[in-house]
């Protein structure tokens, strides 16, 4: 970066539920905005690689519905319109985070994206350098990282995978089951969307399903007013154990969800130990025989999308970020947020909040400003 960098107090990386949460409590909680008032003591701004209003959701695909979502819990002090339950949540959050931003107007740039998070020098208190892809460089005292798991799916490798003549595709890019009409289909994993892209494509295609280990149906599904604070417990002891990210669903098991029923009443839930080996027209079955398949849909899930932030050093020997709230233990002035015990839409909420007031409690402010910044590439 040839332009010298403009500065924030506090930089948000992503705008989805948990980096809009961060951005209004940061407002309501006096920070200006680093775009129209670069002088102000504390400022932040949100940093979010799509191009409109939506996180993750808009690239959702069709059929997930707003009745067939795990649940979308308001913005701060801002209530959705109920609406069709039909309406597909690709269209439906993000007109509902769109009116958000409308009326709680914060200092969002995108489409950026950021590239990479380092320290500036040894000081172990010294700012903090965002690269982005679109909007210069941003000297930042504290960053909340907002970027979810879209962005990083998790792709388990099997011997011969590249050797395979079909289909091949994750959850990430699935669209429909009407591309896979009349074909043989593996769908490979445990979790919510498995499940519900299992049973959709076996309407209209025969199936296998593929786990690595059984699957947990609970007769009496998820009561998160009964079992979520242990289950948020679990998960926080975890992640303050140094422990790596995993699945809400490998803490919580499966419901007998509306579509779980229709699979296991269709035949499709008739799960198959995991494959040992892909060959160019199918895959090898662990007790040997060959099952021909025209497609394979990796449904097996996202881990947390941190990357950029590799270059700071936060992961241990395990591969996990060990954690203080939202707080990364060895690094107090990063914040993950919509990770770990926050991935749902309420605990983003909440995480959103929980870190503006850690990073208050750094008395930080604006961290001083070179002459003759650069303006932002793209505005909204």
């Amino acid at each position: 970066m040839s332009e010298a960098p403009r500065s924030a107090t506090v930089v948000v990386i992503g705008a989805g539920q948990a980096g809009l949460s961060a951005g209004f409590h940061l407002s309501r909680r006096g920070f200006a905005s680093a775009l129209d008032e670069p002088d102000a003591e504390r400022t932040f701004v949100l940093l979010d690689a799509n191009p409109k209003p939506g996180g993750a959701w808009q690239h959702r695909w069709e059929s997930l519905t707003m009745a067939t979502v795990n649940g979308i819990f308001d913005l701060p002090t801002f209530a959705r319109t109920p609406g069709s339950e039909d309406e597909p949540s690709r269209d439906a959050v993000p007109r509902y985070f769109a009116e958000f931003e409308r009326a709680k107007p914060l200092p969002i740039l995108r489409p950026v994206r950021v590239l990479e998070v380092s320290r500036i020098d040894d000081d172990p208190q010294g700012a903090l350098l965002v690269a982005t892809d679109g909007a210069g460089g941003w000297r930042a005292d504290a960053i909340i990282n907002a970027t979810g798991t879209w962005n990083n799916p998790l792709l388990p490798s099997i011997p011969g995978q590249d050797s395979f003549r079909g289909t091949q595709l994750h959850t990430r890019d699935y669209v429909s089951a009407s591309a896979f009409e009349g074909q043989r289909v593996a769908v490979v994993g445990g979790g919510i969307s498995a499940v519900q892209q299992l049973e959709e494509i076996s309407r209209g295609a025969q199936t296998f399903w593929y786990t690595r280990r059984e699957p947990v149906f609970l007769e009496n599904g998820f009561n998160p007013e009964v079992e979520g604070r242990s289950t948020i417990a679990k998960v926080t002891a975890d992640v303050e154990a140094g422990k790596p990210s995993s699945s809400v669903v490998s803490y919580t098991g499966l419901g007998w969800s509306t579509y779980a029923v229709a699979a296991r009443d269709r035949g499709a839930l008739e799960r198959r130990p995991m494959f040992t080996a892909i060959e160019p027209d199918g895959v090898r079955e662990a007790d040997g025989s060959f099952t021909p398949v025209d497609a394979i849909l990796w449904a097996t899930g996202f881990r947390a999308d941190l990357a950029h932030l590799d270059g700071l050093g936060l992961r241990n020997a395990r591969g996990g970020i060990t954690m203080r709230g939202t707080q990364v233990a060895d690094e107090p002035r990063i914040h993950l947020i919509g990770f770990g015990p926050s991935q749902s839409t309420v605990g983003a909420n909440r995480a959103g909040r929980d870190a503006v007031r850690a990073i208050e409690k750094l008395g930080l402010q604006r961290s001083e400003r070179p002459a003759d910044p650069r303006e932002p590439a793209v505005r909204r």
